[in-house]
């Protein structure tokens, strides 16, 4: 993609930020963010990406222009506590206000969350786009993935309104050295500290964070009306078992693993990718490579002389 004019929101954020920076380098992108930590102004004017002050949730959209062909909507409310009206505000109207100001724009992508499914009693189950969709009570955040589903919901409402495609991706768990759940886990071994998980096994499908910025193009052209709704993980499925075992061979450590199990919520998160692997292709770094790339350039202290790259 070239050439366009991209609205990244949330830009400041550890997904959006490696998205917004990949964009720069060929297209004029505005970062939308609330620039509450000190340094990611500057951070996104180094980057090439042009900063814009805006809260969603407010409405108030007047330092935003309206002529963007993309927009990509990172940000998100996931605030600990049980204020749903915050969230239902800053994740779901917000969503609809941002793209009833962008609805000229060719194509919209939304990021949603794996936790918008319901929970299964096999930790293996393969979700697919058209399982059912239910509350999934995250410990960080309780009213995340009802604000999610309201977030679905709006946006759907929004393309077919404002004739405006769009493209939901679901995203299961992004990682790199940006930051995501197995960044934190690596983290945690790193520094000897014991890694708490919910189930075992405790399956995901991790995508890295190189992996998701080169595939968001793909999926801003799949955009359409009705909105398009696609399950945006790896294409390996992965427990927190395997990669925390990995990550602590590769610092000549051991990892320890405590399972607590919690209720009404996910014990797994194998995605079915089959239709992202039709919009984008398949992912070019492996779960094993993405761990060993994230240990290098957040702990390289640790890591190994002898763990090269993975195959």
């Amino acid at each position: 993609m070239q050439g366009e004019k991209i609205l990244v929101t949330g830009a400041a954020g550890q997904l959006a930020f490696p998205i917004a920076s990949l964009l720069a380098k060929s297209n004029e992108v505005w970062g939308l963010a609330r620039f509450s930590k000190p340094g990611d102004r500057q951070r996104m004017i180094d980057a090439g990406i042009t900063p814009v002050e805006c809260d969603l949730g407010s409405g108030d959209f007047s330092n935003v222009p309206t002529d963007f062909t993309y927009v990509v909507h990172l940000a998100a409310n996931q605030a600990p506590g049980w204020d749903y009206d915050a969230s239902i505000r800053d994740n779901a109207e917000g969503t609809g206000l941002l793209l009833q100001h962008c609805r000229s724009a060719r194509g919209a992508l939304v990021m949603s969350t794996h936790s918008v499914y319901r929970s299964q009693d096999d930790p293996m189950y393969v979700f697919t786009e058209q399982s059912p969709l239910g509350e999934c009570n995250s410990t960080h955040s309780p009213t995340y993935s009802v604000s999610k589903i309201s977030q679905e919901a709006t946006a759907r409402l929004a393309a077919r309104a404002f004739d405006l495609p769009v493209t939901i991706a679901r995203m299961n768990a992004s990682y790199g050295p940006n930051g995501g759940l197995p960044t934190h886990h690596i983290d945690a071994i790193a520094a000897g500290q014991k890694i708490t998980t919910r189930w075992d096994p405790c399956m995901y499908s991790p995508i890295y964070e190189t992996d998701i910025a080169a595939q968001v193009s793909s999926l801003l052209q799949a955009a359409t009306v009705p909105a398009t709704i696609v399950n945006f993980g790896g294409d390996e499925a992965v427990s927190v078992q395997e990669w925390a075992a990995y990550a602590a061979e590769l610092m000549g450590v051991t990892a320890e693993v405590e399972v607590s199990p919690i209720e009404n919520t996910l014990r797994g998160s194998v995605a079915d990718v089959s239709r992202r692997l039709a919009i984008t292709g398949p992912c070019e770094v492996d779960w094993r490579e993405g761990v060993r790339r994230t240990i290098e350039a957040r702990h390289p202290d640790r890591l190994l002389a002898t763990a090269g790259q993975a195959s």
